[in-house]
């Protein structure tokens, strides 16, 4: 009968599945779609196993019941989505490109630590799937990185030794941090330099002394630090400090999701948020 009210989601609004929907991103992504206007919570995967399958990803994100229930089964959640927040581990990041390439979705990628190997079959993946992958999706991190760029392209490599310094929370598993390469790429590119052959990720002993042109990495781990990041650019008499800190993961959440709502409807490739934010 016309005028019935149904429980069908607006036929406009975008349908996100979150992966890893237990950890304290996916509980922050789930609130950050909830709250953001176009976007809503599609489906929650977690691992086979794990002792929050079945439960409500609303009520354990503490924004009430949603009506979508935790499963491990990623594939009947991307056959009906738009598209996957994922914010997980490399080898789960990497088999769940695949899936979103065979569902044709998007597929934003906040997952830091994936080798060269891992970033191959993602980029793979993207012929068929919309990636947007970063290893920071905040708005102030970007923007710090064509900043960096900027600074590592005015200030030549002899007059200014570039270091980056970042620290998190004790439960980090990888170092550098993605957002710490990020920048590191942002100097390199600056600079007109490989990182990978100019970068210097840890330092002991007797090391000699500084390469010039060189890019340091110092990686810090301990607390609850959400995230810090310092770019420093020291000179003889004076330094340049950009400086960038994290004080809520919702930040990241948020990014993701607007990352995702700009992704729909383009056409499949592999994206950064430079080019979410218009900065690429």
């Amino acid at each position: 009968m016309s005028g019935t009210p149904t429980n069908d989601p607006p036929v406009n609004e975008l349908g996100l599945v979150v992966v890893g929907a237990a950890g304290r991103m996916g509980q922050a992504l789930i609130r950050a779609i909830h709250t953001i206007p176009g976007a809503r919570v599609a489906g929650a995967i977690e691992r086979a196993g794990s002792p929050h399958l079945g439960k409500d990803a609303g009520e354990l994100a503490g924004i009430g019941t949603i009506d979508v229930t935790i499963g491990d089964d990623p594939l009947p959640a991307f056959a009906k989505a738009d598209g996957v927040l994922d914010f997980t581990s490399p080898a789960a990041t990497v088999e769940f490109a695949g899936y979103a390439a065979q569902a044709r979705i998007v597929h934003v990628i906040g997952t830091t630590g994936c080798s060269a190997d891992d970033n191959a079959k993602i980029a793979a993946a993207a012929r068929h799937a919309t990636i947007v992958k970063s290893g920071n999706m905040s708005l102030g991190v970007n923007l710090l990185a064509v900043l960096v760029e900027q600074a590592a392209r005015a200030l030549d490599a002899d007059d200014f030794d570039i270091e980056i310094l970042e620290m998190h929370h004790r439960h980090k598993v990888d170092a550098p941090s993605g957002t710490a390469l990020l920048l590191g790429e942002a100097a390199a590119t600056g600079r007109g330099i490989d990182l990978d052959g100019n970068s210097v990720r840890s330092r002991d002993g007797h090391t000699g002394v500084r390469k010039t042109g060189s890019i340091g990495f110092a990686a810090l781990r301990g607390g609850s630090v959400v995230g810090d990041h310092s770019v420093v650019l020291a000179g003889t008499g004076e330094r340049i400090t950009l400086a960038h800190h994290a004080e809520d993961r919702a930040i990241f959440a948020r990014g993701a999701v607007k990352a995702a709502l700009w992704a729909r409807g383009r056409k499949p490739g592999l994206y950064s948020m430079r080019d979410v934010l218009g900065l690429a």
